[in-house]
């Protein structure tokens, strides 16, 4: 099991980090961290993956107040997506075409997906924004969809006002992360692991049911 958990978690982060790089690529939005990841690339002169490691590094000092444990999937997530999405930005040529945009942005978000079902169900702990999200919903007792909604409407304002990509990728994304996440989940799930309890599939409200939260 071990062996299958660790291809998981690996193959999830680098196709997590490719996804990141082509949605870049695409250049018709972007989801929340990474519209405010580009603004500070933007204004610091450094790779939005360098951007992305430091600013996942720093995330992941917020963790200690609220008492949240990173795993080996926390660590890793912080090295590799930001490696991996300026190695996909070197390799993908670029193109004004809508023709080819579209279809890419397509293709980004769908792996995106498969790569969150991946990794989530690799069971190695979330990546730093997750816990950020799941840590503020353990400590103040919120619901996790407000703590989520207010620190993603607070990045992708901060995001945008830095000058980062907001546009019809920010909304597809947000529509279909979700779902995609949910159905790949399922599809990953490791017999023995998938009845445990997700740090990253969080329950919440009266009825409960699943919130996904991308990275």
């Amino acid at each position: 099991m071990l062996p299958r958990r660790l291809v998981q978690l690996y193959l999830g982060l680098v196709l997590y980090g490719v996804s990141m790089g082509l949605m870049l690529c695409a250049d018709l939005g972007l989801e929340p961290w990474s519209v405010l990841n580009q603004g500070i690339s933007r204004h610091t002169g450094f790779s939005i993956g360098t951007v992305t490691i430091v600013s996942g590094a720093l995330i992941l000092l917020l963790w200690i107040p609220l008492r949240q444990r990173p795993g080996l999937g926390t660590v890793s997530n912080v090295v590799i997506l930001g490696l991996v999405m300026d190695g996909t930005l070197a390799l993908v040529p670029e193109s004004d075409a809508l023709g080819v945009r579209i279809p890419l942005l397509a293709f980004a978000v769908v792996l995106n997906g498969a790569a969150t079902g991946l990794y989530i169900s690799a069971r190695f702990g979330p990546g730093p924004r997750d816990g950020l999200m799941t840590g503020l919903h353990r400590r103040t007792g919120k619901p996790l969809r407000l703590v989520r909604t207010c620190i993603e409407v607070t990045v992708l304002t901060a995001g945008f006002l830095l000058g980062g990509s907001v546009g019809v990728g920010t909304v597809v994304y947000a529509l279909a992360i979700g779902p995609l996440a949910q159905f790949f989940i399922r599809c990953f799930a490791i017999r023995g692991l998938a009845e445990q309890p997700s740090p990253v599939v969080a329950r919440g409200g009266p009825k409960p049911e699943h919130a996904i939260l991308p990275e």
